[in-house]
């Protein structure tokens, strides 16, 4: 891997902290600070072509340790979340207060496994008031991309 231009490490900065919020200080003055898997030079994503970054299933580890925000499905909503599909109000458990549309969210098991991550399509005030087959999070990675892409990563 080469070293990142200033450019690019804003990019990558930009997405973490979507997720993380103030959390990126952590994982910037402290590394081993992200979770189980502490390996520096952990690929935790991929440039487009068009510049942009794009956060892979290998970053969910430093993303869940960091997470600002979080919500918990029902074990019958996990294996569609794995399948790739969006989560669904009705597949939810647990959300926390302070989501805003758009923001970073990662995606646990009830008992608080991370399963995945995405962007909220709601806030949290809106899912409360939705039907319940209104999407709630919209897919970016999960852990079944291990099985489904293990050719690409």
């Amino acid at each position: 891997m080469r070293p990142l231009d200033e450019k690019e490490m804003g990019e990558v900065f930009k997405k973490l902290m979507l997720f993380t919020g103030n959390n990126l200080k952590n994982i910037i003055e402290n590394p081993s600070h992200e979770g189980p898997d502490p390996n520096p030079g952990t690929c935790i994503g991929k440039f487009t072509h068009g510049g942009g970054f794009r956060l892979t299933v290998q970053s969910l580890n430093l993303l869940a340790a960091n997470a600002k925000h979080k919500v918990w499905l029902k074990p019958t909503s996990e294996m569609s979340f794995l399948y790739g599909n969006h989560v669904l109000k009705g597949g939810l458990g647990k959300i926390i207060d302070s989501i805003n549309r758009n923001d970073g969210v990662v995606v646990f098991s009830m008992s608080d496994v991370p399963l995945g991550f995405g962007t909220a399509a709601r806030s949290t005030q809106e899912c409360r008031k939705c039907d319940p087959n209104g999407i709630v999070v919209h897919h970016y990675a999960d852990i079944g991309e291990y099985l489904r892409d293990e050719d690409d990563l």
